[in-house]
């Protein structure tokens, strides 16, 4: 009985235009209401002149009465339409002293205009608004929708975009892309402007409805793109569950490239160190190892792997050239006589250094960050010339004619300022911070150029570098994946921490409305279906805050650092630096300072074997915890350094017996000179109180 009655219900004729048609484009949705005996067209309802919304939207019928719609059918009964002349024209035209009634089919027909906005208004054929249309150079141009021609003359079928000026529409196409994209997508095809373009399309009757676009309706819509690529490509893989395993944080992981996503590789299989992310295929390898056109070093992809065979190889600025070695016949023995030491690397970079050109720089060591800034950014600062540091507590250089620091505990000290400046952000392992001041003051310019000269110089490894800035320095920075250890700020942290521990999708929802204006204008809001949905806003939060907020400062970073061709041989060797700058230097040991240091003079006889000793006697029990002092101490007290320098020191630290009263360092060449004890007792004293005394100070 039901269905039969639902089967009439649909030829039943709506109660305000009589017409039995059920297009929802055209009409808007028809429904049967048999508890009221009611048949109507959204539209019809939505636009008829004698009726208001005085209920909720959940209430009686869109929110309109039942018995406000019957008073308004028994009204529409009584006026005829001026088009076909038949009772039920509930609609009026709003033009003042206008009389005009009629449906809202023949309202279309005649080219009316229905505004679905405010109070929906409707207007007659002759007194419908119309747009200023200003005049262009062109009679006609392409419809940006439909891309047929438009004449670019004011008419009902014709719409002009009220933002840019330059777009013409079809009202039909228009009509059309609207019911589709929905409130929240309709915009501009041009200039992608949204307010302005749709107060001015509800003005010339363009019906906008208030939902979401058709496609993000649809179930599953983009299933496929959730889809990753899970293969290996190698020309041989390794792996015995086959090509398609993958075991995620395992050598069995598949990783895609980073390029073009379609192509894949075991990390085994392709030599790919656990904390690399990044990988290209050799096929978008091979289209942007052009110069000029690469956004990171050839050498990169193979290069940035522990335990690759051509780890710390020097690569060519230019494409490699193909190899005259016969195959079968490859020279495994070449590969050992190109390594390479990061120290051999500097070491090469500071013969640019010229020795006949000195410059001298009165360094405050009270305001040490500021005075350095004011020497780099002297007009005669050259990073070529040979650097001598003056230390003084006044700014007249007479004050101090004769060089008193050494450059590498400058350095040292210079590299401590920065880690503790506003240019950088972050508790142990610093990124790029935007600061507009020092972006404006060229300050991160010379923060990079003051880091390359600390390593060409004999500097400490700076050590303070996160994992994602110095992929920074290797990538293209839009590949990199930062983490929330990277981000310093704790309200977007926990903003990001809690999106990330939604596990239901309505807790999903309410973060990200309890976070919309801050995603909105971070660029990282996205409609949200899932909970993996959480996963892209999570990333684009992270892409925003760690990576694009600091594009401009980064990249003045990354010139600096150019200078001497630094850069270059971090990009070339990043494993090298790696440990330079992100993970700092080696604990110290006991062997390594015997090493380290060298007797160069001795003035002894007898008792030489003794006092040499007690050096590496005192040196294994400051390693035990046996001392008052640590090896770092000790190093620091020769060189200035409390650890070795990346280029090494220059001259290497040697050490000299002398009979003298008490330890004394002569740092401009690395000496330490000790004095001859009779016991090893009284000689440890000595040392204890000597790198006190330098301690306190």
């Amino acid at each position: 009985m039901s269905q039969i009655r639902l089967q009439s219900s649909k030829n039943l004729p709506c109660m305000f235009c009589f017409l039995p048609d059920d297009c929802t484009e055209r009409f808007g949705e028809k429904k049967t209401y048999p508890e009221h005996d009611l048949t109507l067209h959204y539209n019809c309802l939505l636009l008829s002149s004698g009726i208001w919304q005085r209920g909720k939207e959940n209430e009686d019928i869109y929110g309109f009465l039942v018995c406000d719609i019957k008073k308004e059918v028994n009204r529409a009964k009584k006026l005829r339409c001026s088009l076909c002349k038949n009772r039920g024209a509930s609609i009026g035209c709003e033009f003042p002293k206008c009389r005009r009634s009629y449906h809202y089919p023949c309202g279309v027909k005649k080219e009316c205009i229905f505004q679905f906005t405010g109070s929906f208004r409707s207007y007659c054929w002759e007194h419908r608004p119309v747009q200023k249309i200003v005049s262009s150079q062109t009679d006609c141009s392409p419809c940006t929708i439909c891309l047929e021609n438009v004449n670019h003359v004011p008419s009902y079928h014709v719409l002009c975009c009220p933002c840019c000026k330059t777009s013409w529409f079809h009202r039909n196409c228009l009509q059309g892309q609207a019911l589709s994209a929905g409130l929240f997508f309709f915009r501009c095809t041009v200039c992608n402007n949204k307010d302005i373009f749709q107060k001015e399309m509800l003005r010339m009757g363009i019906h906008i409805p208030e939902r979401d676009a058709s496609w993000e309706l649809e179930e599953n819509a983009f299933q496929e793109l959730l889809i990753q690529y899970q293969h290996c490509d190698a020309k041989k893989c390794l792996c015995q569950g086959g090509r398609e395993y993958s075991d995620p944080e395992s050598k069995w992981e598949i990783i895609r490239c980073q390029c073009c996503g379609s192509s894949g590789t075991h990390r085994a299989c392709s030599s790919i160190h656990k904390q690399d992310q990044s990988w290209e295929c050799p096929d978008c390898r091979g289209i942007v190892c052009t110069p000029g056109k690469r956004s990171c070093p050839a050498s990169l992809a193979q290069s940035d792997q522990l335990g690759c065979l051509s780890f710390g190889m020097e690569s060519s600025p230019k494409c490699p050239r193909l190899s005259t070695t016969p195959k079968g016949k490859v020279l495994l023995r070449h590969i050992t006589t190109q390594e390479r030491t990061i120290s051999g690397i500097l070491r090469d970079l500071r013969l640019q250094i010229n020795p006949d050109s000195v410059c001298s720089m009165l360094i405050q060591k009270e305001s040490l960050w500021k005075s350095s800034i004011e020497c780099f950014q002297n007009s005669k600062f050259c990073p070529s010339s040979t650097l001598q540091v003056k230390f003084s507590k006044h700014k007249l250089r007479a004050e101090c004619q004769q060089p008193n620091g050494a450059l590498p505990e400058y350095f040292g000290l210079l590299l401590n300022a920065m880690r503790n400046s506003p240019l950088l952000e972050g508790s142990e392992h610093k990124n790029i911070a935007l600061n507009l001041e020092a972006l404006q003051d060229n300050l991160y310019y010379e923060a990079g150029r003051m880091v390359a000269l600390a390593l060409i110089h004999g500097g400490p490894a700076p050590g303070f570098f996160s994992q994602t800035l110095f992929r920074c320095l290797i990538y293209d920075p839009q590949h990199v994946l930062p983490s929330v250890e990277d981000v310093a700020d704790p309200n977007v942290a926990q903003a990001i921490l809690t999106i990330q521990s939604c596990q239901r999708i309505g807790m999903l929802k309410s973060a990200v409305i309890h976070y919309f204006d801050y995603l909105q204008k971070t660029g990282s809001l996205c409609l949200v279906q899932t909970v993996s949905d959480k996963v892209l806003i999570v990333k684009e939060l992270l892409a925003h805050h760690v990576i694009r907020r600091v594009q401009q400062p980064l990249e003045s970073f990354k010139q600096g650092l150019m200078t001497l061709g630094v850069l270059e041989k971090i990009q070339a060797h990043p494993a090298l630096f790696w440990s330079a700058l992100v993970l700092g230097p080696e604990k110290l040991t006991a062997k390594a300072m015997t090493d380290l240091f060298t007797v160069t003079y001795t003035d002894l006889r007898a008792n030489q074997s003794d006092a040499l000793g007690f050096w590496v006697d005192y040196l294994e029990n400051t390693e035990e915890g046996a001392t008052a002092s640590s090896l770092e101490d000790i190093l620091n007290f020769a060189t200035g350094l409390p650890s070795i320098p990346p280029a090494g020191f220059d001259p290497r630290p040697s050490v000299r017996f002398l009979h003298k009263a008490r330890p004394k360092a002569r740092k401009y060449i690395n000496c330490l000179e000790l004095p001859v004890c009779s016991s090893y007792l009284e000689f440890a004293n000595i040392m204890n109180k000597a790198l006190c005394t330098k301690c306190k100070a």
